[in-house]
């Protein structure tokens, strides 16, 4: 999990934070397969479930770490909607492209700030991300087992407008944060 973060040219220029995502955290995913075969070569597919991660946002002044990095914590109500193109069965083997678009939610994306913990930014819950992957299709004796990379990219700027009383410098500092998340994916079926 990562953000794609656009950092405040307006602050910046006043000397002041600049932020940064310096450590990617792995995570994990569960969904269900859902799949719909309209054709010998497409598929759609729908894949509910639910993921779990979190990105660490690192702050610097004058290339100097900031204090107090702020530890974003995710967990996704995911519904992604995606369509699925199949090459040729060679032997047991079969390469796919997939592609769509998958709803988020963030469960926990907080409404009001925390006075227990020094997370000074807060994301917005609800975000649409484009997907794009490709993977490959074994079938086996009993099952067939997917291996398939995808790329997760949000649409929306999720950071919120409003900024944590008393440290206003970490809000300020980001003009736009979208997420992006990087998924290996193991598909039983």
């Amino acid at each position: 999990m990562d953000f794609n973060i656009t950092p405040s040219q307006t602050y910046l220029a006043s000397d002041s934070l600049y932020p940064e995502v310096s450590q990617l955290n792995p995570g994990i995913n569960i969904q269900i397969v859902t799949d719909l075969r309209p054709g010998k070569y497409f598929d759609i597919r729908f894949l509910p479930g639910v993921s779990f991660g979190q990105r660490i946002v690192k702050y610097y002044k004058n290339q100097v770490p900031y204090p107090v990095p702020q530890r974003l914590e995710s967990s996704f109500l995911e519904f992604p909607l995606l369509l699925k193109y199949k090459g040729e069965r060679l032997n047991n083997v079969r390469p796919y492209i997939v592609g769509g678009l998958n709803y988020r939610y963030d469960l926990a994306g907080k409404k009001e700030f925390d006075d227990q913990k020094p997370v000074y930014i807060r994301i917005k819950r609800p975000d649409l991300y484009y997907e794009m992957g490709a993977g490959l299709d074994f079938y086996l004796s009993y099952f067939k087992l997917s291996v398939e990379l995808k790329m997760s990219n949000g649409i929306r700027d999720i950071i919120v407008e409003e900024s944590f009383p008393g440290h206003p410098e970490y809000r300020n500092a980001i003009e736009k944060m979208k997420s992006q998340i990087w998924i290996l994916a193991f598909h039983f079926e």
